[in-house]
């Protein structure tokens, strides 16, 4: 028989957007629809779905106190959350108390869309292969226990025995310990699963941002320069036009192992969704940027992804911004600071980089001064 496909529930007050989403994920998963709350809720009482996709914005209860009622009686479906910029503040603190596996902004791309619900199908099935884990593990050791009780017991009559229920006590155990190994193996995969932008295997946004905000702690401690970098594939659109997706994922994946040969290995990168990466070099002044800068620009101009018998050549934009030793910035404003550059190298023609470097007088500062370098 064919594998079966994962079961998936659809909130949306909209019947277009319902209509659409069920026809366009039809082909992959076992798709149901809701239009409220309250009707989601019936649904369960039908059939308990394996992943749950809702709208923040429902008429009566929204979507975040849905997807608790969801987590409270259904707690092995994995929720993800639908939510436009005004209600990202509900949305993350959903995810901080542990309601949402993930969130997406709306409108959101379909690819995006289908690769954020494969990733929640995968660790669905992860999860649920766990629990069949922990279940032989905890059959073998109460196996084991009636064993050694039944050796207790006739320990006198099975004397001339020992040897081989010495054997089978070392089956077993062997047993107890392979299947602890392969426990280890799937929370090892969950927790990579949760930290790898799955088509290119760099750190995801989530890994990248955990990374950076590490580095300006531990700056704080130390003081030492800090350069962080956004790059965009410029005109990467008519890439996925001319060259469908499957072109558009080639040019990515190189993209990515480009962008990894051109850091230092105490750097990080990693893709923040669509064609935009993030690097975080520490101990990197305003010199040191520049240098990344044009070495992650010149290496993407000068790399030829062979697809279907083509050629295809992006370019990049690349936006730095440094702090120097004695500055201070927030993660969230670092990263607003190498945005601003972003900006101004497509502003320049996009294939260019900008460096900028911010000064702050004081801890927390909300003024800097700036300094902008570009680079052709």
């Amino acid at each position: 028989m064919p594998p079966s496909k994962c079961s998936l529930l659809i909130v949306d007050d909209e019947k277009y957007i319902l209509s659409t989403l069920a026809t366009c994920l039809g082909k992959e998963f076992e798709v149901r629809t809701a239009g409220s709350a309250e009707e989601a809720m019936e649904c369960f009482k039908a059939a308990i779905p394996n992943l749950i996709l809702c709208d923040q914005r429902l008429p009566g209860i929204s979507g975040v106190h849905l997807l608790e009622w969801v987590r409270r009686e259904h707690p092995k479906t994995i929720r993800l959350l639908m939510t436009g910029y005004a209600e990202l503040e509900d949305a993350v603190q959903a995810i901080n108390r542990g309601h949402v596996y993930r969130y997406l902004f709306k409108p959101w791309r379909l690819e995006e869309l289908i690769n954020v619900l494969r990733d929640a199908a995968r660790a669905h099935e992860l999860e649920r292969s766990v629990e069949r884990l922990l279940e032989e593990r905890k059959r073998s050791n109460e196996q084991l226990q009636r064993l050694n009780q039944e050796l207790e017991h006739h320990q006198r009559e099975l004397e001339r025995s020992n040897e081989e229920l010495r054997r089978l006590n070392l089956e077993l155990e062997e047993r107890v310990e392979q299947r602890t190994h392969e426990l280890q193996q799937k929370s090892n995969m969950l927790e990579r699963l949760a930290l790898t932008d799955e088509l290119t295997g760099l750190p995801n946004r989530r890994a990248v941002e955990q990374i950076l905000h590490s580095e300006v702690r531990r700056r704080s401690r130390y003081p030492s320069p800090l350069a962080v970098g956004l790059i965009d594939a410029d005109h990467f659109k008519d890439v996925n036009s001319k060259y469908h997706y499957t072109g558009g994922d080639q040019v990515l994946i190189s993209l990515a192992k480009t962008l990894s040969a051109s850091v230092r290995s105490v750097d990080a990168i990693g893709r923040i969704g669509g064609e935009e990466f993030l690097v975080v070099a520490p101990q990197t002044d305003y010199e040191g940027a520049r240098g990344l800068a044009e070495r992650i620009r010149s290496a993407a101009e000068q790399m030829v992804v062979h697809h279907q018998g083509q050629v295809i050549r992006v370019t990049v934009s690349v936006g730095i911004a440094v702090l120097e030793s004695d500055c201070y910035l927030s993660p969230e404003q670092l990263w607003h600071e190498a945005a601003v550059a972003l900006s101004d190298a497509k502003a320049h023609g996009r294939n260019c980089a900008v460096v900028r470097v911010a000064e702050a007088a004081t801890v927390g500062a909300a003024e800097a001064e700036e300094t902008t370098g570009a680079l052709s």
